[in-house]
């Protein structure tokens, strides 16, 4: 592994025996502080997650989904933590809508969160659960100073949520927001924080916060009910497997979208990709090509599991693979649909410990904000229902108690059977893409988790255009443009290529040392001791 830094300008990476990386520093130092407390890695990880939904409201907040992958030391273990559709989702209800909305009550579903920061916590975490809220409830009742992007966040979301339920009372100052350095307090959001804390979740689902939410959603063009809440569990899983060169990559299985970053690094081993130098044209187009087809085949096929019409073993056999691979011209931009298989707004955080333990871990609200609709205790909803399907027979069709295609995605990394690195590309669809992206600088080109991040991304957006940071070289740029791609460079402050947040262990040894990485492109710390 290179440790130095090859791209100008970027952060130095983080070495220590214990470490966190997130996207925003107070969040990083409460896992530090959870650390040094006497808390694993996945204590670490919950004390940063439960802080950054009140220092980084415009991405996550209390009403909003979560994944993780971990190694406890011996194993890998998944944790689907997504909520479902509530019961009134019939698809007579979405009659006369050709798509589902993109804010508001018909985009939430239940929240699956905080049921899995309660997961977590009893089964791996060494530390009260309630220990684990003491930052965020204090940021929370007396404030804190608002970081720069953070702050342009929240400014930019105003005009498209401003008139959702509750989002005005609750977020906006005089109908502004905070600007960065302002300090912001939110004393009712510490107060659901203390129940949350107090009742080790039960509240949220069961009790006197779930109440709320529902009589709120009543009273406002929700269709909750108490049992829509009560039937929420989170659910451990077998993280998706897939070997790409000496190491393999493994993904939140279905719903989870994760499988659209193995499906394209299949393509891009079946292309040769490495038959063309790093950081060459001829490498991204392939890469672009190859997370086209994914996605096509994403789209498609990926859903609830217990809806898959298609196995996940069909779309990554290897022969399948080889032959969408085939349909790539080595120098010219193309346009694909789905094959056909044989068939049988988001934070991202990391966390590991001097005991081995690794923890990848993502949360969101999706949108930014989310739906925009705000429950009484600043539970901002997220709106993740807005990725269900309204085509009938799609795999992805919205019904009552179903899960939707959902695109946050916790990646982690092994070679031989041992942790390699834990680490998370968020934003939007850009996660797949961001993984492969990472995946290949560190495999390929032995760079460092802060090299891996620091490098110029590129992005198909989600209108499937084709956009490069402005970091990207010219040459680069033009050559794309020759193979028919039709390329758009984004502005410097750009915020739509994710921020990535990386922990890898140092050595294969059995000595447990790591080398982070936080993404320069957000207000992000990687820390350790």
């Amino acid at each position: 592994m290179l440790i130095s830094p090859p791209f100008g300008g970027g952060r130095a990476p983080v070495l220590a025996r214990n470490t966190v990386a997130s996207s925003q520093p107070l969040a990083t130092q409460a896992g530090i502080e959870a650390l040094q407390s006497g808390g694993n890695a996945v204590d670490a990880a919950l004390a940063t997650a439960i802080t950054l939904t009140v220092v980084e409201p415009t991405m996550n907040g209390l009403g909003g989904d979560g994944f993780a992958i971990l190694w406890d030391g011996q194993k890998l273990h998944g944790l689907n933590a997504s909520g479902r559709a509530p019961a009134a989702w019939t698809p007579e209800y979405f009659a006369g809508k050709s798509a589902m909305d993109l804010i508001g009550w018909n985009t939430v579903t239940v929240p699956g969160m905080i049921a899995g920061w309660v997961e977590l916590s009893k089964k791996f975490g060494k530390l009260p659960f309630a220990q684990l809220f003491k930052r965020a409830i204090d940021y929370a009742e007396n404030g804190f100073p608002v970081s720069p992007v953070i702050a342009r966040q929240w400014r930019e979301a105003i005009p498209i949520l401003k008139n959702q339920p509750g989002f005005t009372e609750s977020f906006l100052i005089d109908g502004k927001a905070p600007q960065a350095g302002q300090i912001w307090k939110y004393p009712a959001q510490a107060k659901t924080l203390k129940e949350i804390a107090a009742t080790e979740g039960q509240s949220f689902y069961k009790g006197a916060l779930a109440q709320s939410m529902v009589d709120f959603a009543q009273a406002s063009g929700g269709c909750f009910s108490m049992q829509d809440f009560a039937d929420n569990k989170p659910e451990w899983v077998e993280p998706l497997a897939f070997d790409y060169g000496e190491y393999t990559l493994h993904e939140i299985p279905p719903n989870g979208s994760g499988i659209a970053a193995q499906i394209a690094l299949g393509i891009l081993e079946a292309a040769n990709v490495k038959q063309y130098p790093a950081n060459s044209a001829q490498r991204i187009h392939l890469q672009v090509e190859a997370m086209r087809i994914a996605f096509a085949d994403a789209y498609e096929y990926v859903s609830d599991a217990r809806s898959m019409t298609m196995p996940v073993s069909s779309l990554l056999d290897r022969e399948y693979l080889a032959s969408r691979a085939a349909l790539i011209d080595h120098n010219k931009a193309g346009i694909y649909g789905p094959g056909d298989p044989h068939s049988g707004g988001t934070v991202y955080l990391c966390a590991a410990d001097e005991s081995g333990m690794m923890i990848s871990y993502i949360q969101s609200n999706f949108k930014g904000f989310g739906s925009g609709v705000v429950a009484p205790g600043g539970i901002a909803l997220h709106n993740r229902g807005m990725s269900f399907s309204l085509k009938d027979g799609h795999p992805n069709q919205v019904a009552p108690g179903k899960r939707p295609f959902h695109t946050i995605l916790p990646a982690f990394l092994t070679k031989d059977g041992k942790p390699t690195m834990a680490f998370g590309v968020m934003g939007g669809n850009m996660q797949p893409q961001g993984h492969i992206q990472v995946v290949m600088r560190f495999v390929d080109e032995y760079l460092n988790p802060q090299a891996c991040s620091d490098a110029p991304r590129w992005r198909i957006d989600d209108l499937g255009k084709l956009t490069v940071e402005a970091a990207m070289p010219a040459n680069i740029v033009e050559s794309l443009k020759s193979m028919g791609h039709e390329v758009t460079v984004m502005p410097a402050n750009s915020l739509d290529f994710g921020s990535a947040q990386a922990i890898a262990k140092i050595s294969d040894e059995s000595d447990s040392a790591y080398i982070a990485g936080s993404d320069h492109r957000r207000d992000g710390l990687a820390a350790g001791f």
